[in-house]
């Protein structure tokens, strides 16, 4: 796929289904999120890759840290069948590295990065995904039933699949509407 019309076209779809990427097409996902901008060369990022059987023990976790916080009962429910929603969830944090010039919000941009580019890769090899936040990206619990460090942080969670509908028409919003001259 051209370069531009990949990233003109881009959009996310929550509608997803079988069959995800294969190892080959994974491999590529995360070579292009080792691609992104990263001051000093930290690779300041973990993917944490859940698919088959790994987005049910996901899904525990994500009701063990539902419990843990005290979220709404409706949050305890609905977590564990959250990572089903996709036939791969690839959740990406930030780990901090020591730097005394690469600041930690630098190091998490990074990861924010590597998110956008691992959906890039899969939508440019037919799949299509989106990027999920909600509670369990804030948890004060997740993180660290997810084996991560105290200063780490997830940035977001990559589903990835075919989709399961039609996009909807793209937005054609005007730049200029963002845009302030200095």
């Amino acid at each position: 796929m051209d370069a531009l019309k990949l990233l003109l076209t881009r959009q996310s779809m929550h509608a997803l289904q079988e069959p995800g990427p294969d190892a080959e097409q994974l491999d590529v996902i995360l070579r292009a999120a080792l691609r992104v901008p990263d001051f000093l060369n930290l690779k300041p990022f973990a993917f944490l890759i859940a698919e088959g059987e790994g987005r049910e023990r996901l899904g525990a976790l994500m009701r063990q840290a539902a419990q843990a916080s005290g979220r709404p009962q409706e949050d305890i429910e609905r977590a564990p069948k959250m990572p089903l929603r996709a036939p791969l969830v690839i959740v990406v944090a930030a780990r901090a590295r020591e730097s005394k010039l690469a600041p930690l919000f630098d190091q998490q941009l990074a990861a924010g990065c590597a998110v956008m580019a691992m959906q890039m890769a899969a939508f440019a090899q037919g799949f299509a995904g989106v990027w999920r936040s909600g509670w369990p990206m804030h948890d004060d619990n997740l993180p660290g039933l997810l084996g991560l460090g105290p200063r780490d942080r997830i940035v977001g969670f990559l589903y990835v699949g075919t989709a399961a509908k039609p996009y909807p028409p793209l937005p054609n919003p005007d730049p200029a509407e963002f845009v302030r001259r200095l």
